[in-house]
């Protein structure tokens, strides 16, 4: 109790001094605090790597969502496929090295030749040049790594690459909110991020945190995509709503964002993602590779159309 009584002695002698002197010293401790506040950005802000730009890359779109098997790989590659339809030249980069899905999806194997500059080549299929670590491990390798170790490799993907001279270059991110999300947005200038999610409770929880993770690292949000959003049965044509009905929508309104599609649950989108044959160009005129390109547009109306 002593020792308590005697760490409490400066604010006794404050009160008793009356109310102008408390005024006074909390103005001072609220002026110090800021002051620490101010030196601790400032060091935070010396730290940060400076972004640079991609050699040949014009703009870069981020596909991401806080929970793995929402679907957000299937999105990037059908986004990119929409992108390249409406004549634009474009790059496909999987980020997530622990569980590379690019080279399944996009049929593609073998392993990235070198330039006379040591640079990597892309491996080319659908008229999108695609990098993944999934290119330079043996299939259903698992990665063993620490985040340093990871770390590099990101950064090899994203400067050891010659992409050419590209429109876009999309890039699939790992899920969550952890090094990889954090160390892309503060290397290189993102046009924008697209989330994606199903319209379930415990996804969109994920999903939140995710667009609001890109906020504080300045990065614009562009949308929110509602994936699996609705399951057709191919026989009676109902309709159910296996996760929910427009979750996605509701937390797009809560946090101020676009609704950029609504892709539905359809046998159709697994089936062509598995055997490496995206809808967008296996079945372009079906309603699921529609739905696709209409959610390419909405992407590319919100992008910046000044390109460098």
């Amino acid at each position: 109790m002593a020792l308590l009584h005697r760490a409490w002695r400066p604010v006794a002698r404050l009160v008793m001094q009356g109310p102008a002197r408390i005024t006074a010293a909390l103005r001072a401790w609220s002026s110090s605090a800021k002051s620490i506040e101010e030196r601790q950005k400032c060091l935070m802000a010396r730290g940060l790597p400076k972004q640079k730009m991609i050699p040949g890359v014009k703009q870069v779109i981020v596909v991401a969502s806080g929970k793995g098997g929402v679907g957000k790989s299937t999105t990037a590659v059908n986004l990119a496929l929409g992108m390249a339809a409406n004549n634009l030249v474009v790059g496909l980069l999987d980020a997530d090295v622990y569980g590379p899905s690019i080279p399944c999806m996009m049929n593609l194997r073998g392993n990235p030749e070198l330039t006379d500059s040591n640079l990597m080549r892309p491996l080319v299929n659908f008229g999108i040049a695609c990098m993944s670590m999934g290119f330079l491990v043996e299939e259903g390798a698992p990665i063993v790594w620490r985040g340093l170790m990871v770390m590099s490799a990101v950064e090899r993907l994203l400067r050891q690459v010659d992409w050419g001279q590209l429109d876009y270059l999309v890039v699939d991110m790992p899920p969550g909110t952890g090094d990889v999300q954090l160390s892309i947005s503060q290397n290189i200038p993102i046009s924008g991020a697209v989330i994606v999610s199903t319209p379930q409770d415990i996804a969109l929880l994920d999903a939140q945190r995710a667009a609001e993770m890109f906020r504080k690292v300045n990065v614009p949000v562009l949308g929110i995509v509602q994936n699996m959003s609705v399951f057709q049965c191919p026989n009676c044509k109902h309709e159910t709503y296996i996760f929910g009905a427009d979750g996605a929508r509701a937390l797009a309104a809560k946090l101020a964002l676009d609704v950029l599609g609504d892709i539905p649950l359809h046998l159709n989108i697994r089936e062509t993602s598995d055997n490496g044959q995206p809808v967008v160009v296996s079945h372009p005129d079906s309603s699921e590779a529609k739905a696709y390109l209409r959610l390419t547009a909405e992407v590319l109306k919100r992008l910046p159309t000044s390109l460098v």
